[in-house]
């Protein structure tokens, strides 16, 4: 089938290209960025109601509105170790939009519509303004374009291609704008405890030309210790709670290497563990008696699990504290902030074909199945929804929360033109071939 219409898609995307580019530089000049890593709330609704009315220009069947909701989150973590309460939730609400089709197998494409906030520092480097989308240089310019507007606009753009150049839907197509993912995933958390789901999904995020079929977990944990503070003459009366950081940070070091000569994954990179922020101290003539590091710890999927990162982390911490005067009586305090579990597709399974079949003929050549040391939505989608799911949009994870932030426009157009040939191959598929 895909044949018959790659021609048509082709000359159909390259007479519509501009409008479709127009669309996503709307969405981009919609502010709709987390606040505090979603924790303090989210200004998706500016974006979602962008969608709204560009799904009703689209005639799409069935628009839903679905707020996100604190008791789902909370049950979700309870049965299946997904969710991150305590998130202000005011006003932020998925969307999913229906195309119906004539009966053929269903397919779901996923994207966040939030995105990381700009301090005004950081949109002072920026070349244009980070809400004003700019194309120049072949590239889309604009924050969270990368990560994962473009991916997102073109799942949307992909069945306006099919509807433009007269080709009907073999099956129905349902596109979810998702929230709160840069804070742990909760949108998709709400949509999969709420039935939302089709025979397959794809997570629109970026990967540069490679199909992903698994990727890392991660778990983000806050460690606070406490010292004695004096003037930093009389250094030896004090305890210094920076000193006493550093040295249970290289105990974290060890644990580390260990991981990485234990554990192997044919896609994925060994378990790493990154402090990313360390704070304390008041001034350089004061011994500090506060210190704190957050981490985040990437594992692999199958040979580890979560439990066994917090308690192998907390274990390794708490030994290290054995061997020091000071820290065997005043153990740091440690707590996890944010969990997601890792995501593995079976590659055997009928839809991972498909899509390698719809790549081929949108792009005329194979696509690399790889693995993502980043992770996303898919794990929700894969272990709550029960759906087959693979990850592939356009953009690179090295734009990703970047000054200057872009995708290429060729990029964006080929997502549109693989997600199409996507919708034909496997929707008009017949079911009696999934595994």
């Amino acid at each position: 089938m895909l044949g018959d219409y790659s021609e048509l898609l082709s000359n159909t995307l390259e007479r519509n290209k501009q409008a479709y580019i127009e669309c996503l530089k709307g969405l981009v000049a919609h502010d709709s960025h987390d606040i505090g890593h979603g924790i303090e709330g989210g200004l998706e609704a500016n974006a979602q109601e962008y969608l709204v009315d560009l799904y009703g220009r689209m005639g799409a069947d069935e628009v839903q509105r679905d707020p996100l909701d604190e008791q789902v989150i909370e049950e979700s973590l309870k049965k299946y170790g997904e969710g991150n309460p305590g998130h202000n939730l005011d006003n932020r609400y998925n969307v999913y939009a229906t195309f119906k089709g004539q009966g053929g197998k269903s397919l779901l494409l996923d994207g966040h519509v939030d995105h990381m906030p700009v301090t005004e520092e950081e949109a002072a480097r920026w070349t244009t303004p980070p809400l004003e989308p700019t194309v120049r240089d072949g590239k889309i310019y604009g924050l969270g374009v990368d990560d994962m507007k473009a991916g997102l606009m073109a799942a949307i753009m992909s069945v306006r291609l099919l509807k433009d150049a007269g080709i009907p839907l073999p099956g129905d197509v349902t596109i979810a704008s998702v929230c709160d993912e840069e804070g742990g995933g909760n949108g998709s958390v709400v949509a999969t405890n709420h039935g939302i789901h089709a025979d397959a999904v794809v997570v629109c995020e970026p990967t540069n030309y490679e199909l992903i079929a698994a990727h890392m977990g991660w778990v983000f944990f806050k460690v606070e210790f406490e010292g004695i503070a004096v003037h930093s003459g009389l250094k030896l009366k004090g305890v210094s709670a920076i000193e006493k950081a550093i040295k249970v940070i290289h105990a974290i070091d060890e644990m580390e290497h260990r991981w990485l000569l234990t554990y192997k994954h044919p896609l994925l990179p060994p378990p790493s563990s990154n402090v990313g922020v360390i704070s304390g101290g008041e001034a350089g003539s004061t011994v500090p008696d506060y210190c704190c590091f957050q981490t985040c710890v990437h594992y692999l999927p199958n040979v580890m699990s979560r439990q066994q990162v917090i308690d192998e982390y907390t274990a390794t911490i708490y030994r290290c504290c054995e061997g020091d005067e000071w820290l065997k009586d005043h153990k740091p305090k440690i707590s996890v902030y944010q969990t997601g579990n890792p995501f593995e597709m079976d590659l055997a399974h009928p839809f991972v074909a498909s899509f390698k079949q719809a790549y081929r003929e949108a792009m005329g050549h194979d696509v690399r199945v790889v693995g993502s040391p980043a992770g996303c939505d898919s794990r929700l989608w894969l272990h709550i929804a029960g759906c087959p799911t693979l990850q592939y949009g356009p953009g690179a994870l090295e734009q990703s929360h970047a000054i200057d932030e872009y995708v290429t426009v060729e990029q964006y157009l080929d997502a549109i033109k693989i997600y199409a040939h996507l919708i034909l191959d496997w929707c008009g598929g017949e079911r009696d071939k999934e595994a």
